[in-house]
C-alpha cells in the first residue's frame, strides 16, 4: 500500500515543484539546475560508491560483520538512481542519502525494526577422507627420452 502512494505522491509532488520553480526562475534556468545536480550526483556517488566498496572489501578481508557497508552501498545506489531522476523532490532526497550522518541514521532507524532471524557466514566446513593406509602419496617426474636413441631419418622421405 506504502508502494501504490508513493508512485502517486511523488510524480505529484515533483510536477508541482517542477511548475513552481519555472514560475519563479523560468524554464532553462530550472532544466539547468535539473542537469547539474544530475551530473553533480553521479559524480558524488561514483566517489561515494568507490569509498564503500573499499570498506565492504576491507571488512570482508578483516572477517568482520559486512552488513553496514552493505547498506551504505545501498543506500549510495539508491541514491545515484534519485539523483538521475529528474526532480527536485528526488534530487533533494538523493543528495541527503550521500551523506554519511542521515545514512547512519536511516540505518538505526531500519535496525530497530528489522529483525534478523539467522545469519551464517560461510557454508560447512570441507568434509576430510579419514587416512587410508593402502594409499601412497608420491611425486613424480617425467622423463624425455634422449635425442641419440631416436633415429635420425624415421621415415623415406627425408635425405640423407
Amino acid at each position: 500500500m506504502w508502494l501504490l502512494i508513493a508512485f502517486i505522491a511523488v510524480p505529484m509532488i515533483e510536477i508541482g515543484l517542477f511548475i513552481k520553480v519555472g514560475g519563479l526562475i523560468g524554464l532553462w534556468p530550472t532544466l539547468a539546475i535539473v542537469l547539474a545536480t544530475a551530473i553533480a550526483g553521479s559524480w558524488l556517488v561514483r566517489m561515494q560508491g568507490s569509498a564503500a566498496l573499499s570498506r565492504l572489501r576491507s571488512s570482508l578481508n578483516e572477517l568482520r560483520d559486512p552488513t553496514e557497508p552493505i547498506a551504505h552501498g545501498a543506500m549510495i545506489l539508491f541514491a545515484g538512481a534519485l539523483l538521475l531522476t529528474p526532480g527536485f523532490f528526488t534530487d533533494t532526497v538523493g543528495l541527503l542519502l550521500l551523506v554519511p550522518g542521515v545514512r547512519a541514521a536511516v540505518l538505526r532507524w531500519l535496525a530497530a525494526r528489522i529483525e534478523v532471524q539467522r545469519f551464517t557466514v560461510g557454508g560447512a566446513p570441507p568434509r576430510r577422507e579419514p587416512h587410508r593406509p593402502d594409499i601412497i602419496d608420491g611425486e613424480f617426474q617425467e622423463i624425455e627420452p634422449e635425442a641419440e636413441s631416436l633415429p635420425r631419418n624415421p621415415s623415406g622421405w627425408t635425405r640423407h
